[in-house]
């Protein structure tokens, strides 16, 4: 994936239109779909049947990060709808690698994320097996909260990792991303951005995902 990719979050959609939604954001990379169940984090959004649906409108790949309990059960049923990435949290599952894996077999990327306050360190030896880092970069859960600038440098220690070695691993971030923090975190060395109320409460949201691909192409630091 090459920098710097824009995958607006449809948790700032209308959840009413959402096919409708997908159309006004054509300009982005992937579509980013938050799946969240009530229990790994203290919000519910939508489910296998609505991805599923989304799957077959969409004009754009989606991006789905499952912020849900039971990551090694259900991930790979998303993976099985066609989906071009699956990201799962490593809080969230037994075998993280064995999930990667199976991911990886039934077509999709393996997308591994961190909440802010989990370490990269201990993942950083299994860089070979996934495909895209997600670095959260506020707590999951709810959409609109402030860039915590504590995570910046485990953006950093994790692209020296992936630079270092030789994987091709797209860094994602996802939180608080806007004009004003795509910079800094594309400094630090994400390649991947998740933005959402800066792209939907935008007048126009192409445009919004355009202004911010060149914001972090200008500061991309590699």
């Amino acid at each position: 994936m090459s920098c710097c990719s824009i995958h607006p979050s449809i948790l700032s959609a209308d959840f009413a239109n959402l096919q409708a939604e997908l159309a006004r954001i054509s300009t982005a990379d992937a579509v980013h779909v938050d799946v969240m169940d009530n229990h790994f984090v203290p919000n519910l959004t939508l489910g296998l049947p609505v991805v599923e649906r989304l799957q077959a409108v969409s004009p754009l790949p989606l991006d789905a990060h499952l912020m849900i309990a039971d990551a090694d059960r259900w991930a790979p049923l998303y993976a099985d709808l066609g989906l071009a990435s699956v990201t799962f949290h490593a809080e969230a599952a037994i075998a993280p690698i064995k999930l990667a894996r199976e991911l990886r077999a039934r077509g999709s990327k393996a997308g591994m994320a961190l909440r802010p306050a989990t370490a990269v360190e201990p993942y950083l030896e299994m860089l070979a097996e996934i495909d895209m880092l997600l670095v959260m970069t506020v707590e999951p859960g709810f959409g609109g909260q402030a860039f915590l600038d504590v995570t910046l440098p485990k953006i950093r220690k994790a692209r020296a990792a992936v630079d270092g070695s030789g994987a091709k691993v797209a860094i994602q971030v996802d939180g608080g991303i806007s004009s004003s923090t795509i910079e800094r975190a594309a400094e630090a060395g994400a390649d991947v951005f998740v933005a959402g109320s800066a792209v939907y409460g935008a007048e126009d949201p192409a445009a919004a995902v355009e202004a911010l691909r060149a914001a972090a192409q200008d500061s991309a630091s590699f």
